[in-house]
């Protein structure tokens, strides 16, 4: 139930047809994780928190850097070397205070994935390598989980929505395969524009506000490639692969 400061906090998305009130008291009643408080999570925590998202979990064992400034706009100077979630978690919360906050100062490994990710309606990852990725995925399939993954690197970005414990539905390994060592973008060594990390992210939030209240035509099965350099978008389907490792494997009854 919304209460009367929650109905004029959130008017102006809720007198939109197709989301109405029951888009947010979905929202109000749904559990986000983010996997990095990075470039792409600072914008994705900014609008989740701001729409009514209820519960938020935000999962990264960094610390802020001068050099993250530019594309990670919740931190500032004074937070250099504080933890990412808890600065971000914070900011999220004086953003909109209806919501529940939870910070975890931790790496995402294959001993805690189905800890930190279980009870949750959606996991949106955006963190900057492979391995994470792919334990990421491995537990959203195991946990029945929907998976939004978004990923950038100098002027290129992606999104796509998977849930691979769906019989004819793929999971990020079947894009990608099950190599945690294959080479991936690295902002550090191929650069980053700070804006369309921020575009991406916001993008990643829309999504995940769409995947949760169900308005819209779905991302799921779909990638979405974004090509700033000469302003380009397109969308690709994703097919199941019937030689995934992951998705494959004997799993636990379809929701």
């Amino acid at each position: 139930m919304l209460n009367d400061a929650e109905l004029d906090r959130y008017a102006r998305q809720i007198i939109l047809p197709p989301f109405g009130g029951a888009g947010q008291a979905k929202l109000k009643a749904s559990h986000v994780v983010l996997i990095g408080a990075g470039g792409l999570g600072c914008p994705a925590i900014t609008y989740l928190a701001a729409a009514g998202v209820g519960q938020i979990s935000i999962i990264d064992d960094d610390v802020v850097e001068l050099s993250n400034l530019h594309r990670q706009p919740l931190f500032t100077d004074a937070d250099i070397e504080s933890p990412k979630a808890k600065v971000a978690a914070e900011a999220a919360h004086r953003i909109n205070p209806h919501g529940i906050i939870r910070p975890h100062v931790t790496r995402l490994s294959a001993d805690n994935a189905e800890c930190l990710l279980a009870g949750s309606d959606l996991i949106l990852d955006g963190c900057d390598n492979f391995a994470t990725r792919l334990i990421t995925n491995a537990a959203a399939v195991r946990l029945n989980t929907p998976l939004l993954s978004a990923a950038v690197g100098a002027f290129d970005g992606q999104i796509a929505l998977y849930e691979g414990w769906r019989a004819d539905r793929p999971c990020y390994a079947c894009l990608v395969g099950d190599d945690p060592h294959r080479d991936g973008i690295n902002c550090a060594e191929a650069g980053v524009m700070g804006a369309l990390v921020g575009m991406v992210g916001t993008m990643a939030a829309l999504e995940a506000i769409r995947a949760l209240t169900g308005w819209g035509r779905s991302l799921r099965s779909r990638l979405t490639l974004i090509d700033m350099m000469d302003r380009q978008w397109r969308e690709v389907g994703i097919a199941k692969d019937p030689a995934c490792p992951v998705c494959q494997l004997p799993q636990k009854a379809s929701a």
